[in-house]
């Protein structure tokens, strides 16, 4: 295993360099800057079909995401509701929202196929937009997890199920529905597939990974940022725009582990051959 990570590293730190990826975190940024208005709209819709109100996901936005940050997210969340009625406008959002599926499925087509970007514009954008529904489906299934939860368990269980038991069902439920969410990003949005138990180890380091970055950034945000000084009205944009950044790079370098993960087996399974080779000689 040792041997395993010395060639992960080398790997990754050849892929490093290549200049495809440098500016790729500022685009990717600008298009979720762009989903986030028809996502939250669209989420909010869905989630009133539930009779789940949007306070729920404000407070759980408010939980991770401080000052700047959380005051646009629950101002998106507080209008999303004007405008975003019928069936053909919920499709036309979701279209609008997937962009950023769409800017990540180029990055990963690139990382995991070795140089090809793109397996056609309308096959990648339909990628991008299924990734996104199961990603709204897996929101909104936690979020039905958090509200209705303890009412389902004891209807079902009666008194079997007690408080502490259930506040660490719906959190263990949580974290599982997010890991998962991450690893389908992994597993759908390459043109070529590769098998799940392959983009396990980035997912496991990006699930950490942004939930890591996320919280540094509400303390530097506290402790630091001076955004309203700098860009006065802009300032909760270029927040936004300086969060999304760093997702988007640890999100890649979930991405990146994973292809770094194949090639070392591969690399493996190569020396192994030649070692045995050299024995029947």
């Amino acid at each position: 295993m040792k041997k395993r990570f010395k060639n992960i590293f080398k790997i990754g730190y050849a892929k490093w360099w290549d200049p495809y990826y440098q500016g790729f975190a500022a685009q990717m940024a600008f298009f979720y800057i762009l989903s986030i208005v028809p996502l939250i709209g669209v989420l909010s819709q869905v989630l009133g079909l539930f009779d789940i109100s949007v306070d729920y996901l404000r407070e759980f936005i408010s939980q991770y995401v401080k000052f700047e940050v959380a005051e646009i997210l629950t101002e998106y969340l507080q209008s999303s509701n004007n405008g975003f009625t019928g069936v053909v406008m919920a499709l036309i959002a979701i279209w609008a929202a997937s962009r950023g599926q769409f800017a990540f499925g180029r990055i990963a087509n690139y990382t995991m196929t070795g140089g090809k970007t793109t397996g056609g514009y309308f096959k990648e954008r339909f990628r991008g937009v299924l990734n996104l529904v199961i990603m709204l489906v897996t929101i909104v299934f936690s979020l039905v997890v958090l509200v209705y939860g303890e009412i389902i368990l004891k209807t079902l269980f009666g008194d079997f199920v007690g408080d502490n038991f259930y506040l660490g069902l719906r959190w263990l439920v949580a974290i599982a529905l997010y890991f998962l969410m991450i690893a389908c990003n992994y597993y759908m949005l390459p043109s070529e597939r590769v098998p799940f138990k392959n983009v396990v180890p980035g997912a496991i380091f990006a699930s950490i990974g942004l939930l890591a970055i996320t919280w540094i950034y509400s303390k530097y945000m506290v402790l630091v940022a001076s955004y309203n000084i700098l860009y006065g009205s802009f300032a909760t944009i270029v927040a936004l725009l300086f969060w999304f950044y760093f997702l988007a790079w640890v999100m890649w370098l979930g991405l990146l582990f994973n292809k770094c993960w194949i090639d070392a087996k591969k690399v493996e399974e190569l020396e192994t051959l030649f070692e045995e080779s050299e024995e029947e000689k």
